[in-house]
């Protein structure tokens, strides 16, 4: 069997709709995707995609309604892949890795909730080469400079009284992370059989430890400035692969583990205050999805695709309301010859889930509120050019 449905269009397809970072572990945003490296010839790609969610839910102290605390964001990428020979060929890679964008509205002297924010933002550039040794078997390795800064609010009644300038209260606490960069790198290896467009890859993403100049602030006045929080981002391990199944027919699968259980976030001020525990609590948890990719005609290719992402324990934690996901995606692709035009549409059912705080009376943790029916949608493009 000659497989003509080429491997390129199954990444020129899966590119518009990871830029959209819908169904992710964490705050993964990309799946810090280093797949440009497989393509054929020199390609230069740029992605763009729009986020949609739609995370509502109900206050336990009876309060109202929380509607909507996911607020939409944009993701962008961009590759340029060259090949040099002699087996030998690189990648530039652009990104936006990790993100968060979550507020709620409400009262924080009524709502158990209401205020609470969280905001990250990050830029990643990775320069990645690959050393083909023969015709089945190739390395990849390469280096990473990744740029994060992000605040977080912590408001509500679940936090405690509304801070009067005199009684403990983490209600009104405030942090701001200013920007910081940092390096990592990436190592992996591929198996392949070209005839019939099997690839099996894995890529190996270090964790990375950044050091962020911190201020701390209750109500606006500032508590804690000048120290630093050290942050890592977690280690990673991508397995993506994909094989011809008949002409014109490619089947694609990837999987992502992530150890996310080491990102910690305790600024000083909050580290005393709550005895060493950290903004975040975020599970290692890992991500599957399996596509079938088909071409219809020299021009025009699709792919349909199916992902998951498991439950995890039950500590919720309000700036990640959901527990689990699953979602199913559409794309096209158009190819002018040197031009490739791609976009799709993901939707992603989110998990319900009850974000818990310790009662800062008893100490325990306690369901604050529930969220359900959760969901994304997610819209993304991309344009390759072949030179």
């Amino acid at each position: 069997m000659k497989l003509q449905y080429g491997a390129t269009s199954a990444l020129a397809l899966g590119a518009a709709l990871m830029a959209t970072g819908a169904s992710a572990i964490g705050i993964d945003r990309s799946n810090q995707d280093v797949t440009a490296i497989f393509e054929e010839g020199n390609v230069a790609e740029l992605s763009f995609g729009r986020v949609f969610p739609d995370l509502s839910g109900k206050d336990r102290g009876l309060a109202g309604d929380y509607d909507n605390v996911g607020e939409e964001f944009n993701n962008f990428s961009a590759s340029v892949k060259m090949d040099f020979g002699r087996g030998f060929s690189a990648a530039l890679i652009a990104d936006q890795p990790f993100g968060a964008d979550i507020l709620y509205e409400g009262d924080p002297g009524t709502t158990f909730f209401g205020g609470t924010s969280a905001n990250l933002d990050s830029t990643a550039l990775t320069l990645v080469g690959r050393y083909r040794i023969n015709e089945s078997f190739s390395l990849h390795a390469g280096v990473r400079r990744e740029t994060l800064e992000g605040a977080i609010t912590l408001s509500g009644r679940a936090y405690g009284p509304v801070f009067d300038g005199a009684t403990p209260t983490l209600n009104g606490y405030a942090v701001d992370l200013d920007e910081n960069s940092a390096n990592g790198y990436v190592i992996g290896a591929a198996y392949e059989k070209p005839e019939i467009a099997l690839r099996v890859a894995l890529t190996y993403n270090s964790a990375i430890e950044h050091d962020f100049d911190t201020t701390e602030s209750l109500a606006g006045n500032v508590v804690a400035s000048g120290g630093t929080t050290t942050v890592k981002t977690p280690e990673s391990w991508n397995l993506d692969m994909q094989t011809g199944i008949a002409a014109n027919t490619l089947v694609f699968a990837n999987i992502r583990y992530a150890a996310y259980e080491d990102t910690l976030v305790s600024p000083d001020f909050f580290a005393g205050a709550t005895g060493g525990l950290s903004l975040t609590d975020i599970d290692d948890n890992y991500s599957a999805q399996i596509g079938l990719g088909r071409k219809f005609s020299d021009a025009f290719s699709g792919q349909i695709a199916v992902g998951v992402e498991p439950e995890g324990d039950e500590r919720i934690s309000p700036l990640d309301p959901t527990d689990g996901k699953g979602w199913v995606s559409l794309g096209g692709a158009y190819n002018m010859e040197a031009v490739t035009i791609s976009g799709g549409i993901r939707y992603t059912k989110l998990g319900d889930a009850s974000p818990q705080t310790r009662n800062p009376e008893t100490g325990l943790r306690e369901d604050r509120a529930d969220f359900t029916d959760s969901s994304a949608v997610a819209l993304g493009m991309s344009v390759a050019y072949r030179f």
